[in-house]
């Protein structure tokens, strides 16, 4: 018996399980997007990674200012690893705060459940867990920023080129 017809003899409209599965593109949308952020998100915590072990190598072999300007960094990639991780656990919760979105949409059309409320309230925690950690990406590049701000010397703008 093909799948269609054994719905439909359950009780089930296949016109009912296409409109809840369109209903469910939507959220699968913001997954795809949580999963490009999560990307970008551990790229940079890769090379912040990368850059403490450089560092912490050079805090023993430094002394003096050089050596404060090794500890003044290593606090602020310190920084930046724990809003960085803040903002992962934020996109995570929210993939899975969507993938329950996604079964409750189906739980309510295919159980007869009234999970309405309960799924918009779920899809609008999704959305301010994923706000939460675009927040946390936009303070983690501006920290990324201020830190590796050029010194004006270098710069040279009493020198017309």
């Amino acid at each position: 018996m093909p799948a269609c017809a054994a719905l439909q003899k359950r009780g089930y409209d296949s016109r009912v399980i296409a409109h809840t599965i369109q209903l469910a593109l939507a959220p699968v949308f913001v997954l795809v997007a949580i999963g490009n952020i999560m990307n970008i998100l551990s790229t940079r915590l890769g090379r912040i990674v990368d850059r403490s072990r450089y560092l912490l190598e050079r805090h023993a072999q430094t002394q003096g200012a050089d050596h404060d300007d090794v500890v003044r960094e290593i606090r602020m990639l310190d920084r930046r690893i724990a809003t960085i991780g803040r903002a992962i656990l934020s996109l995570v919760l929210s993939g899975l705060t969507v993938g329950l979105v996604v079964a409750m949409l189906f739980l309510d059309r295919m159980m007869a459940f009234d999970l309405q409320p309960a799924t918009a309230a779920a899809f609008i925690l999704a959305i301010v867990l994923l706000m939460y950690a675009l927040l946390l990406f936009l303070r983690e590049t501006r920290m990324a920023s201020a830190s590796l701000r050029i010194p004006h010397t270098f710069l040279e703008w009493e020198r017309e080129l």
